[in-house]
């Protein structure tokens, strides 16, 4: 079973039928997207769903995400790990260490970075010292979708936890010029709650989450821009949007 599309169907309350209606397909072909994982449709009904249940379709069917990277010598795609803590802390502390205009990172709750990077403020103040813009994007932790999320992990360290862990860290090192923090609106939680982008540079690191559903990994991939209109730039202006439509947070 297509996990991801059945999990965002029924977080939307949209069934086979109905979604079949919506996009101009049969209620067989839905079932058929249901019934096989690897099947994977073709770019317009891709769209077509993933506007109809209001999410990115690379949350849905994230083996289109690969097949469409640039490949031979301008190739984007630097490594893929199935899952985001099988990418070595060595991969993040470099590209956070390396970075020198703009870093981004705009994963749901970011509070990880703490833990998995020595003195990861150290390096926050560093960067801005030197004129790096570090921007943090997090999710609501009083939001619907956070508590929905909270309710499907089950975890004792819950979601909302974890983004005021990340937003304590941010408050201690206090108002810094080319520090900002921003939680996503209302209208876009879904979407970022089901797509982590971490932007360093020209560098990102992506994660697809597959996975509303409990034990389903969620795989990761390292890019890097080789151009314009790659892989790259439609995450990083996936971010980017996401980053403008958000509220500044203010401790």
């Amino acid at each position: 079973m297509n996990t991801a599309l059945s999990s965002t169907m029924a977080d939307a309350g949209v069934r086979p039928h109905q979604l079949a209606d919506r996009i101009g397909v049969s209620g067989k072909t839905v079932t058929r997207w249901l019934a096989d994982p690897e099947l994977v449709p073709h770019a317009r009904n891709r769209a077509d769903v993933a506007r109809a249940l209001g999410v990115e379709e690379r949350m849905i069917w994230p083996e289109a995400v690969t097949g469409r990277m640039k490949v031979g010598q301008d190739r984007e795609l630097v490594h893929s790990y199935p899952y985001r803590s099988a990418c070595p802390s060595t991969v993040w502390a470099k590209l956070a260490a390396e970075t020198t205009a703009d870093m981004l990172l705009s994963g749901y709750t970011n509070y990880f970075f703490w833990t998995m990077i020595p003195d990861f403020s150290g390096i926050i103040r560093k960067k801005v010292a030197s004129g790096c813009r570090v921007r943090f994007l997090l999710g609501d932790p009083s939001g619907e979708t956070t508590r929905r999320r909270e309710a499907i992990e089950g975890a004792a360290l819950t979601v909302s936890t974890r983004i005021r862990m990340t937003l304590e860290q941010l408050d201690r090192l206090g108002p810094l010029d080319g520090l900002e923090v921003r939680v996503s609106a209302p209208e876009d939680a879904t979407n970022h709650v089901g797509l982590s982008v971490f932007l360093f540079d020209s560098d990102a690191l992506v994660t697809p989450h597959l996975a509303r559903v409990i034990g389903h990994d969620s795989p990761m991939f390292h890019l890097r821009r080789r151009g314009e209109e790659g892989m790259f730039d439609r995450f990083a202006g996936h971010a980017e949007e996401l980053w403008e439509r958000g509220t500044p947070y203010a401790s």
